[in-house]
């Protein structure tokens, strides 16, 4: 009788032993699946982060070339400006010790000329720097670096590098427009994860744009590659 009571107590254990760990193991699942996701998060925030950085620095590195630039020419200007002060300077002298009588009419009015001419190249000189300053400080205000020119390419070469499902997610986001990775995940058949994952490599390999504003993130077929999609290239016969 006390066997059978130690032997159901001890079954007891163990069921209730078993039950733990199934709930304990499935707690463990679930926290990882959302570790997964936050992770995945956080890592497509990251890129966002680091492309936006480039583009403000390439912009930055522009602004720099022309204010480099710029900055040599005023310092170019300055010394013609010394140069003609120190030619200037000497003449000066040479009047003030000299007086009409000694010097003429006529040669007093060829080296009064000669002042005139320089000092309205000084002035000349002047103004170019005026204009230097001026370009330098509208280029303060960070102008927008022109895209290079788009290299028109055909469908098949753009899309020969994707799979069937990631050209149909494709051909789906130029039909539809843009959508999020939960409301493409029924039109490809796949998992969340798998879903979230294809997108994400779409993105970084240049076909899609995406929309960071809320999560989870719209994506939209870039302009260019929509062309390609939306108007299939005519075959000859």
């Amino acid at each position: 009788m006390v066997d059978a009571a130690l032997t159901a107590l001890i079954g007891i254990l163990l069921s209730v032993t078993a039950g733990a760990a199934i709930q304990y193991y499935r707690l463990i699942r679930k926290a990882q699946a959302e570790y997964e996701k936050a992770r995945e998060v956080v890592e497509d925030v990251v890129l966002s982060f680091n492309r936006e950085l480039k583009r403000e620095t390439e912009k930055f590195d522009v602004i720099a070339y022309k204010v480099e630039g710029n900055t040599s020419k005023i310092e170019s200007g300055i010394k013609k400006m010394e140069t003609v002060e120190k030619k200037i300077a000497p003449i000066e002298e040479q009047l003030s010790t000299v007086s009409k009588e000694s010097l003429g009419e006529a040669k007093l009015s060829g080296i009064n000329a000669k002042i005139s001419i320089i000092e309205e190249s000084n002035n000349k000189l002047k103004t170019q720097v005026v204009s230097l300053e001026e370009q330098i400080q509208k280029l303060t205000s960070l102008p927008e670096v022109k895209p290079e020119p788009v290299i028109h390419i055909k469908r098949d070469k753009a899309l020969a590098a994707l799979t069937d499902t990631e050209v149909a997610v494709l051909e789906f986001l130029t039909t539809e427009g843009a959508k999020t990775a939960p409301e493409i995940k029924g039109k490809v058949q796949l998992s969340r994860e798998h879903t979230a994952r294809l997108m994400k490599k779409l993105y970084e390999e240049g076909y899609l744009e995406r929309e960071t504003g809320k999560i989870p993130f719209k994506y939209s077929v870039k302009k260019e590659l929509e062309k390609l999609l939306s108007k299939p290239e005519i075959t000859q016969a």
